[in-house]
Order: C-alpha cells, then sequence, then structure tokens
C-alpha cells in the first residue's frame, strides 16, 4: 500500500455528526499529548495535516482524515490530563464510547503509549476496556527518539507482555518505522 495523498475531512463532536465514509476507519487512542497528531503527519508525510500542540487536551473533537481513499484515521481526545473540567471530560468519554462502539467503518483501534514511560494505570484501563468490549486493537509506541536505541525493542517487548497486544515503535523524527505500520494498516484493511 502507497500513501499518495491525505485531507482532513471534519471535525464531530459525536458519532451522529461524523459523515459516513465507506471507508475502513483506524481510531487513534492515548493519554493526552502522546502523540497522536504527529503520528497521523508522519504516515500520511503531510507536515501539518493534524493539527499538534504541547498543550494537553487540545483535541476536542473526533477529527476524521481521509488517507489516499484507502482509509481513514480518527484521531480522537486523549484521556488523562487535560486542563478540562470533569464534566467535560465526562462528555467526551460518553460521547467516544458511544463512537468506539458503534461506528461500524472501524476496523481497529490503535493505542499509542508514550515510550519514555512505563504503561500508565489510565493505559491500561484503556486496554482492558477494549478487550472487554471486544475491540480490535494494536499499539503504537511513540517518542522511541526520546530513548535509546538499544532499549526501543525492550520497550516494546514490555508493552507486548503487559498488554498481551502487538507492539509496533514509531517516531516522529525518523520515518525508519512508518513501513512496519503501514504494512499492518494494509493488512487489516484487506481481511
Amino acid at each position: 500500500m502507497r500513501i499518495k495523498t491525505a485531507k482532513f475531512i471534519t471535525s464531530a463532536p459525536s458519532l451522529s455528526e461524523c459523515p459516513r465514509l465507506n471507508l475502513p476507519e483506524f481510531a487513534l487512542i492515548g493519554r493526552s499529548n502522546v502523540g497522536k497528531s504527529s503520528f497521523i503527519n508522519s504516515i500520511v508525510n503531510v507536515k501539518g495535516l493534524a493539527k499538534t500542540s504541547n498543550t494537553p487536551g487540545k483535541t476536542k473533537l473526533i477529527n476524521l482524515f481521509n488517507v489516499s481513499d484507502l482509509f481513514v484515521f480518527a484521531d480522537l481526545p486523549g484521556y488523562g490530563y487535560a486542563k478540562v473540567s470533569g464534566k467535560v471530560q465526562n462528555q467526551w468519554q460518553k460521547n467516544l464510547e458511544k463512537y468506539l462502539l458503534n461506528r461500524e467503518e472501524i476496523v481497529s483501534l490503535i493505542q499509542l503509549i508514550d515510550s519514555r514511560h512505563p504503561v500508565q494505570e489510565n493505559d491500561f484501563q484503556m486496554a482492558e476496556w477494549i478487550n472487554h468490549n471486544n475491540l480490535y486493537s494494536f499499539v503504537i509506541a511513540t517518542k522511541v527518539d526520546g530513548i535509546s536505541k538499544s532499549q526501543i525493542s525492550n520497550v516494546c517487548r514490555n508493552f507486548e507482555k503487559e498488554l498481551g497486544l502487538e507492539v509496533f515503535p514509531f517516531s516522529k523524527t525518523n520515518s525508519y518505522y512508518n513501513q512496519k505500520i503501514i504494512d499492518k494498516i494494509s493488512e487489516l484493511i484487506k481481511k
């Protein structure tokens, strides 16, 4: 699979406002500031397509991106720390649960976890929720440029052991890791 183009489709607050695109969809989930937007920009090779920010909780909507008319990335609000009220976070959670459980186009969830830290409690909770709801997912270990090359395979192995999921390393500064991720996405689209 070759990615030739990518474009932003829309931002929607809830499932009911997401357009039906008739393309396989990959929902990106992870803690606030784990690097979901950087992941999209790097995989599709379009700088600035998904807006990045150093402020946790900037993504407040479901952001949909069409990738070469082959599949869709859905960039979801991060879980964990965000400078918003508990009421707003609860509303996000309800909207996201409804989206993740009822969006027919979803082929896989992609859980992004920061490789520079141990798996956090809310990462474990999300992985358990995914498993409990029989949803398919795999993990991207982000920010591997922030750890030594010798640590990367150990971190991925530890994540796999702790979560029981397939793990792929990723760095926004080194596209070396992108092809294995693209191959995984391609494999899931063909199923």
